[in-house]
């Protein structure tokens, strides 16, 4: 069982920069592998960004050069860091945990899932 709480979310005026965390416990955190999804009202869930088995980040086309995944594997962490944000980017945003092997883009890949933390752009 692996527990994820997400933190960093709130407003921001379009242009401006959130920095989210994913903070991740239990007994098998290391065969997990993170990644951020974000799910706008009505819509399926959408991949932003994630580190692939071999440690190469990846990133949705809607958020490229402006958002950044990061890592502190000591403190079992992953951030997202959000820049230049607009008003499309408002959601809500999820960190998730995958085993080995399975797709980082697809959230049917993930096991586990925060609880969610909201983004909300103003324009």
């Amino acid at each position: 069982q692996v527990q994820l709480v997400e933190s960093g979310g709130g407003l921001v005026q379009a242009g401006g920069s959130l920095r989210l965390s994913c903070v991740a416990s239990g007994r098998t955190t290391s065969d997990y592998y993170m990644g951020w999804f974000r799910q706008h009202p009505g819509k399926e869930r959408e991949f932003v960004a994630a580190f692939t088995w071999s440690g190469v980040a990846n990133y949705g086309d809607s958020v490229k050069g402006r958002f950044t995944i990061s890592r502190d594997n000591a403190e079992n962490t992953v951030y997202l860091q959000m820049n230049s944000l607009k008003s499309e980017d408002t959601a809500v945003y999820y960190c998730g945990a995958r085993l080995l092997g399975r797709a980082y883009y697809d959230p049917a890949a993930y096991a586990y899932w925060g609880q969610g933390t909201q983004v909300t752009v103003s324009s």
